[in-house]
């Protein structure tokens, strides 16, 4: 499973109503987009206590073993999971295993599972105060939190977990849960944290984010940043240990909305050439709640901010070509020791990004214009395109050697064989 694509689902904000039921009707557009991999943010019910807004934050939850009456029944939820592999696709939750809500049931049955402070009280180390920390010396601790996984994959049939915020919670913990988790049936495993910074847990993890490439090219976007050090970014993912590690890539999610801005704020066009990299670079393409609209603004975190859905979203068929590609496509394998990613030269060395990934005489060709510029770009390591077809459609002459392909500012081009 790990050769696949993520999709985020912000399941309050999906629908008027916010539940699983509503949530059904969508599935048919998801499948046809190419979907392979739901991911639904955290489905537990959420802390009273310290609630922020009105709704309260996903993240705070005050039992694991239970669903948010607000999005339906566990009995729901076991009939959306079938009806999801039904239709050819998996289902992974998001889980919440460094902090629990302020009146998570533990509070009272073993409030010895939680951290206190000098003054003897429930607290959180990073000073987000609708929440409290776990104490992962308490072994009794660890036996309960990996039941309490276990009960979603025995009882609803989940294909795995998003692990928020993994990097907080001891890596030999993951190590006891995988290991305890797998033996029911082997699971899919992405932590939020990054290879960058953790690369131990990607010894654990089968994908993890790619905050690192994320900031560079908004900073790229905001201030320019030159090509040779994104390359230096992406050469470092790829010479990190371990060498079987699958990146995430991504430009927006529900903390990037939420807080930190939409994509188009925070890319404005570049966030189109950067959803090409993302479905064709070595990894695997992560798309957030409303990206295929496009959203443009940014959805409320603690309370009810519906995505306003169009009856067929302007950028579907983008992200169906995209995604259907990545799934079909050998040279397109995340981590795989048959595809070769070859840089190709161009004399816009500092605005292009040119690509060729290649597994056999199978081949993917991306140029992608990271300048709000337009174009004309001479390739230099191609000699011929016969056989190849075009994903978009591009102006391209071919009269002789070097090719030249005119790109729009923030344009892109992919060419497969």
């Amino acid at each position: 499973m790990p050769a696949t694509n993520i999709y985020e689902v912000n399941l309050r904000q999906y629908t008027e109503e916010g539940t699983f039921a509503a949530f059904r009707k969508h599935l048919p557009r998801l499948q046809d987009m190419g979907v392979e991999t739901l991911w639904f943010m955290p489905i537990t019910p959420i802390s009273l206590k310290k609630r922020k807004g009105t709704l309260g934050s996903y993240y705070a939850c005050s039992d694991y073993a239970s669903v948010n009456p607000e999005f339906g029944s566990l009995d729901e939820f076991r009939a959306l999971v079938r009806e999801i592999h039904g239709m050819g696709m998996k289902v992974i939750i998001d889980w919440v295993a460094n902090h629990t809500g302020a009146d998570h049931v533990w509070t009272k049955t073993n409030p010895d599972f939680f951290l206190r402070n000098t003054a003897g009280e429930f607290y959180d180390t990073h000073g987000w105060d609708d929440v409290i920390d776990l104490d992962y010396t308490n072994r009794h601790m660890r036996e309960e939190m990996k039941k309490s996984m276990a009960f979603w994959v025995e009882e609803c049939g989940i294909d795995g977990f998003r692990c928020d915020m993994a990097m907080l919670v001891p890596v030999d913990f993951w190590v006891e849960a995988r290991q305890y988790l797998d033996a029911i049936r082997p699971l899919f495993w992405l932590a939020e944290c990054d290879q960058w910074d953790d690369p131990e847990y990607l010894e654990v993890f089968d994908v993890a984010y790619t905050w690192k490439w994320m900031h560079t090219m908004q900073d790229h976007y905001r201030f320019g940043v030159s090509m040779e050090q994104r390359l230096d970014v992406l050469r470092r993912y790829q010479e990190l240990p371990p060498s079987h590690a699958i990146r995430a890539w991504f430009t927006s999610n529900h903390d990037e909305n939420s807080w930190n801005g939409t994509e188009f704020e925070k890319y404005g066009d570049l966030a189109y050439p950067l959803a090409v990299f993302s479905c064709t670079w070595d990894g695997i393409p992560l798309i957030y709640s409303g990206q295929e609209l496009p959203n443009t603004k940014r959805l409320a975190f603690f309370d009810k901010d519906q995505i306003d859905w169009k009856e067929r979203p302007q950028l579907h068929d983008f992200f169906k070509k995209l995604l259907t590609l990545h799934r079909t496509h050998p040279a397109l394998l995340a981590a795989s020791d048959n595809v070769h990613t070859q840089l190709i030269h161009t004399e816009h060395p500092d605005k292009i990004l040119c690509f060729a990934r290649k597994n056999l005489d199978r081949e993917v060709l991306v140029m992608l214009n990271f300048s709000g510029w337009p174009l004309s770009v001479q390739i230099y390591d191609i000699i011929n395109l016969d056989g190849y077809y075009s994903l978009f459609p591009v102006d391209i002459r071919k009269e002789k050697y070097p090719y030249t392909v005119e790109l729009p500012a923030y344009g892109y081009a992919v060419w497969v064989k």
